[in-house]
């Protein structure tokens, strides 16, 4: 009788176990190890003449399927499924089906044209920038003067007591 009830525990606890069941969704496309990539917008990329429309952008293969996004880092792995509010908005934007199948076109064989900023970004572009180095020079000195205060002796700033005589 006592053989039986260790069993017995253990199946009963077993039984009420609750059931966890996995899903695992992923997609493995057969790229090659270097698809050939073209430029259809600024930072995004498409891989050539594949039946699927595959981008790449922001260091990520993006697939794009009716059942969803999904992504992996390189074009052997497994692509994971991705929701579409973590998808890049320029891809979520592209007309779906566009670039399926997509080849270089004979104007496409020339490297991008460089962007040119109009003159009234580039000046905002240069005052921020001076901000920025101002605010960087305004840090440095209040670190030489702290850097002073510690080696100065304790009669304030500068080593001066509060008549301004120096501190012997």
């Amino acid at each position: 009788m006592k053989r039986l009830i260790l069993p017995l525990a253990c199946l009963i606890l077993l039984a009420g176990a609750p059931a966890k069941a996995q899903v695992n969704v992923h997609i493995d496309l057969g790229l090659p190890v270097a698809p050939p990539l073209v430029v259809v917008q600024p930072g995004i990329q498409v891989v050539e003449g594949f039946q699927d429309e595959v981008f790449f952008h922001l260091g990520w293969y993006w697939c794009r399927r009716p059942d969803g996004w999904y992504r992996a880092h390189h074009p052997r792995d497994r692509f994971e499924p991705v929701e579409r509010r973590w998808v890049p908005r320029a891809l979520v934007r592209s007309p779906e089906g566009r670039y399926r199948n997509w080849h270089r076109r004979d104007s496409d064989h020339r490297a991008p044209a460089v962007v040119r900023r109009s003159r009234s970004e580039e000046r905002r572009m240069e005052r921020r920038e001076d901000r920025r180095e101002d605010r960087r020079e305004e840090r440095r000195e209040e670190r030489r003067e702290e850097r002073r205060d510690r080696r100065g002796n304790d009669h304030g700033p500068k080593g001066r007591d509060d008549r301004g005589n120096r501190g012997h």
